[in-house]
């Protein structure tokens, strides 16, 4: 017969496994850089030693965020992605890192990224194989969950290619529950929506909040403006499904920053940072932290936007405004936040001119008080104390974004 103390430990465990993650994590947006979009699936270090995907690459990216002030903004994981391991497992069925690019071991890197007070992310696949062809977790799950708990790493995003869709909902909440077994605090990122939007399968978004920290639910983002306009959209089209479930220990995923990267201006750059704000969105950068230039440093730093971001609320926020007359040209999204504030980005499509928007905070749905105070957060102009029925007029640049906070004290 069991003791007390074992059926007290089963109970736990059961009621844990009943009723998702629980593993207190996630409670603002995760922030912190991510090597897929920029270094992608590059392994030949013997020609590009300075982008493979290696524990020098991570290294070198830890240095970054210490010494460039990233860690100290709240940039604080470093994740790994895909075609980090060996092609196939050992001889006990275990997860190893390359030996040539990660000769010093997946634990010693974790400890690298502990020592300077960050914490290593690491990626894998509910399928057999992962997205580049590495390999998957299928019926390796709770060993997977262990082995990464040995290791010391503290966020696991899990793709889900190679795989029968239809096992997601079984598959994704017995991975959460294994991670959180393993005792250690390990942030879980699914893919799971994902998958099942681009099957049409119906999004259980309840569930999916119970079982992730974050979850993706569009497709990749690329180095494009582009591509960051889509995933806009497609936010603005499904926020009524995910956007009450979505807080403290749940965030929707829109993908990284691509913030100082090949394609997007500083105009366009300022945008996609204050709409991942107004989304509390993970901040996750892909991007060169060794060569980027001093004004996307800047955005990225942006510490009163970063303050929206990382609200305590945990409140995502959704489009109010929408010039549809031709062209989408013009956009405006409203954000609750703590001390009865309010964000509001305005987006421009423009591409040539700068576009003047005349409306009120009432039309922005900033209600509650009588007046607000206005801070612009990129210029840091006080705009004064403004009445929610007086005309606003914001002048928003061609293919940017003005991010103001309206306050009830200054």
């Amino acid at each position: 017969m069991k003791s007390l103390i074992q059926q007290a430990i089963v109970f736990v465990c059961f009621t844990t496994l009943a009723y998702g993650l629980q593993n207190g994590l996630a409670r603002t947006p995760p922030m912190g850089w991510l090597s897929w979009e920029r270094f992608r699936c590059n392994t030949d270090c013997d020609n590009h030693p300075d982008s493979c995907i290696s524990e020098n690459l991570y290294m070198a990216m830890a240095d970054r965020l210490v010494e460039d002030g990233y860690r100290d903004a709240g940039y604080e994981y470093v994740n790994i992605d895909d075609c980090w391991s060996n092609k196939t497992r050992d001889e006990n069925g275990n997860l190893n890192p390359d030996s040539k690019r990660f000769p010093s071991g997946m634990k010693a890197l974790a400890d690298y990224m502990h020592k300077k007070g960050l914490k290593l992310g690491i990626y894998g696949d509910f399928g057999s194989k992962t997205c580049a062809g590495y390999p998957g977790s299928l019926n390796y799950l709770e060993k997977d969950a262990n082995r990464f708990a040995e290791w010391g790493i503290d966020m696991f995003k899990m793709d889900g290619c190679n795989v029968d869709i239809s096992l997601m909902k079984k598959g994704y909440p017995e991975m959460g529950q294994y991670l959180n077994a393993t005792g250690r605090p390990i942030l879980f990122s699914c893919s799971w929506p994902d998958y099942e939007r681009g099957k049409g399968i119906p999004i259980d978004y309840q569930s999916v909040a119970s079982h992730c920290n974050i979850w993706r639910n569009f497709v990749d983002i690329q180095d494009s403006w582009d591509s960051v306009l889509k995933i806009i959209d497609y936010q603005a089209n499904i926020t009524d499904q995910w956007g009450p479930v979505v807080g403290p220990g749940n965030f929707s995923d829109p993908d990284m920053l691509i913030i100082g990267d090949y394609s997007l201006s500083v105009s366009q750059s300022q945008a996609q940072m204050a709409m991942w704000a107004i989304l509390a969105a993970p901040l996750l950068m892909s991007n060169d932290l060794r060569t980027i230039s001093p004004e996307f440093r800047e955005i990225l730093l942006n510490k009163e936007v970063i303050q929206v971001n990382q609200d305590p609320l945990g409140i995502m926020g959704k489009r109010v405004l929408q010039n549809t007359t031709k062209n989408v040209l013009i956009e405006a999204w409203t954000r609750p936040l703590s001390m009865d504030a309010y964000a509001v980005a305005f987006v421009s499509r423009n591409i040539k001119l700068a576009i003047y928007v005349n409306t009120t905070l009432t039309q922005l749905q900033v209600t509650g008080y009588k007046a607000y105070h206005i801070v612009d957060l990129y210029t840091g102009v006080y705009w004064g104390l403004i009445d929610v029925d007086h005309p606003l007029v914001v002048k928003v640049p061609p293919n940017g974004a003005v991010l103001l906070k309206a306050s009830v004290t200054i």
